[in-house]
């Protein structure tokens, strides 16, 4: 039970962090750069420091705006080791620079600007406990149960006749989940020539799930878990793991961790993606080749 809440009480700390962060850098981005066109009268010493604080903060603002705005990858590196350097090389440019001028004025905004990409790369991005699950490969898949969008039921027993590929996804706003969901809707043909059904989980409305589903033409089912209840008993939740704010478009603050699982015809797991970093995602030819590796179904 305390391990719970200590999780439940990280993540609500994770969900106001990155709501603010990705604000605070945005904001630091722009601002610097009208301080560096302010100070241009003044020289390089005046500009330059600020000049060093917008090439430090840009390069998260900017990631953050390319996956909200774009949704165009399913995965990213674990550790963006581009945007750590750009990052580092702004804020050493900032603090040299400011030394050099003898102010510090941009200096508290660098420092921001780095501690919050480690903080994001290190504990954000992160996911804890993930062997803590029922799910095992070789094992039949435990008892839950989910709903279609028009309330119908669909329990683990009826996950068998044919091999299933679940994905448990967070929700709309999570543009990773978006871009994945694009990806296996692209494969689908090579899905269903495998003989594979699709179904896609994730706890928002059932209204919100039927907007997405409608974005593509492949026939996969979306499923709705309500409550996460379905995530709760696959040991795959995350309380509190929406981000701040986010619940005023309609989303629960709960959600599933990242979650793919293929089984076979008789509702066995044949293989498992409990992925510990939520940019960190199976690629879609990965199914392919598990589906192929699975026997034949007499």
């Amino acid at each position: 039970m305390a391990s719970a809440s200590s999780s439940a009480r990280n993540n609500l700390a994770k969900s106001v962090f990155i709501t603010s962060y990705s604000a605070v850098v945005s904001v630091l981005a722009v601002w610097a750069a009208l301080q560096v066109l302010d100070n241009r009268a003044g020289g390089a010493q005046a500009w330059l420091p600020w000049l060093g604080l917008v090439l430090a903060a840009a390069p998260m603002a900017g990631f953050f705006a390319w996956l909200l705005a774009l949704r165009p990858v399913a995965r990213t590196s674990a550790n963006l080791f581009g945007v750590q350097l750009a990052t580092l090389g702004g804020a050493m440019l900032c603090v040299f620079a400011s030394a050099w001028a003898g102010h510090a004025q941009a200096v508290p905004g660098a420092v921001i600007t780095v501690a919050g990409v480690y903080a994001y790369l290190l504990w954000y991005s992160r996911f804890q406990g993930r062997d803590a699950t029922p799910l095992q490969v070789g094992e039949p898949l435990p008892a839950f149960s989910m709903q279609r969008t028009d309330g119908t039921v669909v329990s683990h027993s009826d996950l068998r006749g044919a091999p299933h590929l679940l994905v448990f996804y967070r929700g709309n706003w999570c543009p990773l989940c978006q871009a994945q969901i694009r990806e296996i809707a692209a494969q689908y043909r090579e899905l269903a020539q495998r003989g594979v059904k699709v179904m896609l989980v994730s706890p928002q409305p059932a209204g919100h799930s039927a907007k997405l589903a409608q974005k593509f033409d492949a026939p996969m089912d979306f499923l709705v878990d309500a409550g996460n209840a379905a995530a709760k008993a696959l040991g795959i939740f995350a309380p509190h793991g929406l981000p701040a704010t986010f619940q005023a478009l309609g989303y629960d603050s709960d959600v599933p961790m990242p979650t793919v699982i293929i089984s076979d015809a008789d509702g066995v797991v044949r293989w498992l993606d409990l992925t510990d970093n939520y940019r960190v995602r199976p690629e879609p030819e990965t199914f392919l080749r598990v589906l192929d590796s699975l026997p034949a179904t007499a």
